[in-house]
């Protein structure tokens, strides 16, 4: 079997999205996707260094939440953050210069691949160790609240994404900002991207209940499973959870069902998932989904997408010259960043 059980069905009418709309997302998914195999072809040319995690068949759910987002919302990644980074406004050159480790980069060239962060794009950071940014986006829920409810700023009404992956919801760390942000009705998402695997251990084989979003009726939270190849359900899904939570009504637990398209990174063979189960998803690809909708609805002609991804090859092309020819840290200054100046 290719499945745990079955992908849950969002009907989506003609009229969910407008044409600017449809083509913003689907820029911002490939974006996303040129950008991670461009990852690919420079991490083995050897101009990036240590574990580089792809997002490569995830796109619907980083766009399709983000997207449905405020610029002034936060948004808190994993490991795998290159395109959340993106999705939230970070530009490629800062990204991939990042990854070059260079000082250009948009945490200065110290994070690397797992440790984006940029404040002015309300980026919380990628985290390396597996549930580590689920209370860092519980935190950053609590004091937009704060400063509304305690400090009564009327312009504090962000909403924070927190996303991680499936694994994740067996840790501590899920349970406890779980319960904190029912008890005090935070504003947050919290979106799990099950994409089946945790690095090689199977979903299936690691928690006593897969279906994660009904954990979310333990702490009387709303919970909902959504289509993670479809980024117009994923939309809808999020739409509805953003307004919940601006609105004051507390968080929600999304759940969506994903795959990514290859390995836990570029370091893993790939070899303990099936052929017929990579095949099964891989022909469910979001973009080719998101492309087909765009045409069959005539809210785009084929040449408009092919422009869109002429466009995007372009500005790969051109952060990778970026990144290559962003100075290095300079020595002298190892220590700043450490401590706040």
């Amino acid at each position: 079997m290719v499945q745990e059980r079955t992908l849950p069905v969002l009907q989506t009418s003609p009229a969910a999205i407008t044409r600017e709309e449809g083509l913003r997302v689907y820029e911002d998914m490939i974006l996303g996707r040129f950008f991670e195999d461009k990852c690919a072809e420079m991490y083995y040319r050897g101009k990036m260094f240590g574990f580089v995690h792809l997002y490569n068949g995830q796109e619907a759910v980083a766009s399709g939440v983000i997207k449905a987002m405020r610029s002034d919302d936060y948004v808190c990644s994993t490991y795998r953050d290159h395109v959340h980074a993106l999705s939230a406004g970070v530009p490629p050159n800062q990204v991939m210069a990042e990854l070059f480790g260079k000082a250009t980069g948009c945490s200065k060239g110290r994070g690397g691949s797992m440790h984006l962060f940029s404040a002015e794009h309300r980026l919380l950071g990628g985290f390396a160790f597996v549930a580590e940014g689920i209370p860092i986006a519980t935190g950053a829920a609590l004091q937009t609240k704060y400063r509304r409810e305690a400090l009564h700023d009327a312009s504090a009404d962000q909403v924070t994404a927190c996303f991680f992956g499936d694994g994740a919801s067996n840790n501590g760390q899920f349970f406890e900002c779980l319960n904190m942000a029912a008890l005090w009705k935070l504003p947050i998402l919290f979106v799990v991207e099950n994409n089946k695997w945790a690095i090689g251990m199977a979903h299936d084989r690691a928690t006593s209940d897969t279906e994660i979003y009904k954990k979310a009726k333990a702490f009387g939270m709303h919970g909902v499973e959504v289509d993670g190849m479809d980024v117009l359900a994923v939309r809808t899904v999020a739409q509805e959870a953003v307004a919940r939570a601006r609105a004051g009504e507390g968080p929600t637990l999304i759940e969506a069902l994903t795959y990514r398209f290859r390995g836990h990174s570029l370091a893993d063979p790939d070899e303990l998932r099936s052929k017929e189960e990579k095949d099964f998803w891989f022909s469910r690809d979001p973009i080719k989904k998101l492309a087909a909708y765009l045409i069959e609805q005539d809210l785009a002609k084929e040449k408009d997408l092919k422009a869109i991804e002429k466009k995007i090859q372009i500005a790969i092309d051109d952060a990778v010259t970026f990144a290559e020819s962003s100075p290095e840290p300079d020595p002298s200054e190892l220590h700043h960043y450490i401590f706040a100046d």
